[in-house]
């Protein structure tokens, strides 16, 4: 009865956040829509944030497990692009929320996981600096942070897609390079 609970808890939650804001959802109108008492939210989860980012990190933890290999920095932005996408509408609600924090640390999860499966990917067994390794994911996880959050903060108009499409083919190669000047200092 405790799961059936609180995946009614989720399900409603997910239902309420595509169609407005995070700040005008109460636990009250939750309880409510859902058909539950105060305590029985409360016996799952401690507040709306800490639902919220439950829900966001089950999210992402299923955007992962579709990509277990990634080999093109393209694939890098899709998988992150995937957390936002399918739930675009409740992504824009949390982010223009004071939990904005909440969709920024997965987001940056996202990121980081799809860049470090991609450079695994491009070394390929090749002998790395460790360092050296640590801040090529670096540099490629902010590259692709910081464009999405642009396209956040612009209230995600167009489809970021395209132009990241296009930052790719300007830079094909760099990693590529980078790794290579990496190998050549052992």
């Amino acid at each position: 009865m405790s799961n059936f609970t609180e995946n009614a808890i989720k399900t409603t939650f997910s239902k309420m956040i595509e169609e407005r804001p995070l700040s005008q959802i109460t636990v009250k109108d939750l309880v409510a829509e859902c058909g539950i008492n105060r305590n029985s939210f409360y016996y799952h989860f401690q507040d709306i944030p800490s639902l919220t980012e439950e829900i966001i990190k089950e999210h992402v933890d299923r955007c992962i497990e579709r990509f277990p290999e990634i080999d093109s920095i393209e694939e890098v932005l899709e998988v992150s692009l995937t957390f936002i996408y399918e739930k675009k509408k409740s992504v824009l609600h949390i982010f223009n929320s004071g939990n904005r924090d909440i969709v920024e640390k997965y987001l940056m999860e996202a990121c980081d996981y799809a860049v470090t499966n991609y450079i695994n990917t491009v070394i390929s067994g090749r002998p790395i600096k460790k360092e050296a390794k640590k801040i090529l994911i670096q540099l490629v996880k902010c590259l692709c942070f910081g464009e999405m959050m642009d396209w956040l903060f612009g209230g995600m108009k167009e489809d970021l897609r395209e132009p990241f499409h296009q930052l790719c083919e300007l830079n094909k190669g760099h990693i590529e390079e980078v790794i290579l000047k990496s190998l050549e200092e052992e």
